[in-house]
């Protein structure tokens, strides 16, 4: 057995003769004579030690462990196929990589519908995606961790930064419906407001630090996490503002409520900005994905 000596070829004349279902077949498809694709089956049997068709019919018949042979055969195939097309385009400067960061509030079926189809038109590229709150997002854009980045839940772009508008995402007060704001009369909850606590996002980055945005009980739970706010907010520890999208479910099912009555008395829109450094060349993959993400 030398396996030292198999080529791609080999494999691939294996894998065709058996999706073709015949050596003729496989011959003509790829412009070799019958007797050719006999030779290069029957040297790579010769090689593996294993008889991968059983010829003793009219038609040879794939064995045991040519069925598991394929297998492999196909799977190094598909790797030396990606491998052709990573260095075509890395030729034409197509990154290996990607590495984007977006704001927690950001709609995730939103983002997933694009990549889905970023995967589809960019297979070899390897993308990194990081989800932050507040100035954590502008922080990976400036220090170069993240190629681009969504930001919203800081209410200003940082220096250095340029950008797009993106379609800004609604927030409402939302609490659990045995919470004390969701038992009393809308007229009263924005007076109770300043005595309730409020589950408010906070982060560690410079740009945000010691800042607080749409904040307007005197009693905080801060959380850097919005699946916790949201687990928090079920459990009835407190009221906060959450995206639309988000809570939609929640309000529908009853599990969470929609605090009318002081909507229009704290922050309803949140506008979203896709952002990156002026100085950041985009490559053919970036440069997709970015126009995709200002697709409406």
């Amino acid at each position: 057995m030398n396996l030292e000596t198999i080529s791609l070829d080999q494999l691939r004349v294996f894998a065709r003769a058996v999706e073709l279902g015949s050596f003729s077949a496989a011959g003509r498809e790829l412009g070799r004579a019958q007797s050719a694709v006999s030779y290069a089956i029957t040297t790579l049997e010769s090689q593996l030690g294993l008889t991968l068709f059983d010829r003793s019919g009219h038609t040879p018949k794939l064995t045991d462990h040519g069925a598991a042979v394929l297998a492999d055969a196909k799977a190094i195939l598909a790797r030396t196929e990606g491998l052709h097309a990573r260095a075509a385009g890395l030729r034409d400067g197509l990154e290996p990589e990607l590495s984007i960061c977006i704001d927690v509030m950001y709609p995730v079926p939103r983002l997933a519908q694009v990549l889905a189809e970023f995967r589809q038109r960019f297979p070899t590229v390897t993308m990194r995606v990081g989800v932050e709150v507040l100035g954590a997002v502008a922080e990976q854009v400036i220090q170069g961790r993240a190629k681009f980045g969504v930001i919203g839940s800081m209410p200003f772009r940082p220096d250095g930064l340029m950008g797009d508008p993106l379609p800004p995402i609604r927030l409402i007060p939302v609490a659990a419906p045995h919470h004390s704001l969701a038992q009393m009369p809308r007229a009263e909850r924005l007076s109770a407001l300043p005595d309730e606590v409020q589950l408010v996002l906070t982060d560690r980055s410079r740009l945000t630090e010691g800042q607080d945005y749409a904040v307007y009980s005197a009693k905080t739970w801060r959380l850097s996490d919005l699946g916790t706010k949201l687990e928090f907010l079920r459990a009835g520890l407190g009221w906060g503002n959450m995206p639309e999208h988000l809570v939609a479910e929640d309000i529908a099912s009853g599990r969470l409520l929609h605090l009318c009555g002081i909507t229009r008395s704290v922050t309803e829109w949140l506008p979203m900005h896709l952002v990156r450094k002026p100085s950041v060349a985009l490559g053919p993959a970036g440069r997709w994905l970015w126009d995709a993400m200002l697709t409406p």
